[in-house]
């Protein structure tokens, strides 16, 4: 574990676990979470003898609280940082949610030169919110009222989300973890209100489609049909058509947070990605 200060003097924590000369696995944790999101993952990947690495993006978990640059240029460019001072090849880059979106911009921003495969999971991309050419996505209101809640009662609003929708405990049938849920309470806690409201925008409205038309290595892309952040329809089949070399995955009543709540068969299928 230890800190990068990037180009504009903010701190970026992350972990680096394994052995040096090991297939690295970068993680990259979705909004408002931290790098502990990873643990399931990170752990099993460890096992399998890789070596994994995941970051706190800025204004998240462990890095500095800026008040400014929460927008996936800069999302992006931390991600570099981290890979630069850390000297990573041929990685194979797995985002989640907002982090999916990260490693899309970041391949597409930077290149493909310290990059082996990637694999986003219930990602942002192409676009998440309702336009004229983008008529199946979500209307503005509903990521307005994200940061009315958030400005309103933070605490409230990051218990009623992962007790609801993100992990599908509210539905029927299902056995809710607390543990899960005050897990993601505690890292959303963690990190900047400022960054988390900025970061509604930058995961809601940046368009992603010139970033996915522009990537040529293997991404596999994994997305429940019960998904009920982030719409399957608009996503996933979407993103995995604009990508030169997409495979798309799609799980059956899987939500949004199926890196936790089914970690066992995702991680199955990332390894046997990589390893592919």
């Amino acid at each position: 574990m230890g800190y990068v200060t990037t180009k504009d003097d903010v701190d970026i924590f992350y972990k680096d676990w394994g052995p040096r000369d090991a297939q690295v696995v970068f993680f990259h944790h979705g909004w408002p979470l931290s790098s502990d999101d990873w643990d399931p993952q990170m752990l099993f990947f460890l096992r399998e003898g890789f070596r994994v690495v995941a970051h706190d993006r800025r204004g998240h978990g462990r890095s500095g609280q800026v008040w400014d640059g929460h927008d996936m240029d800069h999302y992006a460019d931390d991600v570099a940082a981290v890979v630069d001072h850390l000297d990573l090849k041929d990685a194979f880059h797995v985002g989640h949610s907002t982090g999916g979106g990260e490693v899309v911009h970041y391949i597409a921003r930077h290149g493909e030169d310290r990059v082996s495969k990637a694999a986003i999971i219930a990602a942002v991309p192409p676009l998440m919110l309702k336009t004229d050419s983008n008529p199946g996505g979500l209307p503005k209101d509903v990521f307005d009222d994200m940061q009315a809640q958030l400005a309103a009662n933070r605490s409230q609003f990051y218990y009623d989300i992962p007790a609801g929708p993100f992990y599908g405990y509210n539905r029927p049938n299902t056995k809710p973890s607390e543990g899960i849920i005050w897990n993601w309470w505690r890292q959303g806690m963690m990190g900047s209100a400022k960054a988390h409201y900025d970061g509604i925008v930058a995961f809601s409205q940046t368009d992603f489609t010139e970033d996915l038309k522009k990537i040529s290595v293997p991404v596999l892309v994994m997305h429940g049909d019960d998904d009920q952040i982030v719409p399957y329809e608009d996503s996933g089949p979407l993103s995995a058509k604009l990508l030169k070399n997409g495979t798309l995955k799609t799980y059956s009543g899987f939500s949004h947070g199926m890196p936790t709540v089914n970690a066992d068969t995702i991680n199955a299928d990332l390894l046997a990605f990589v390893q592919g």
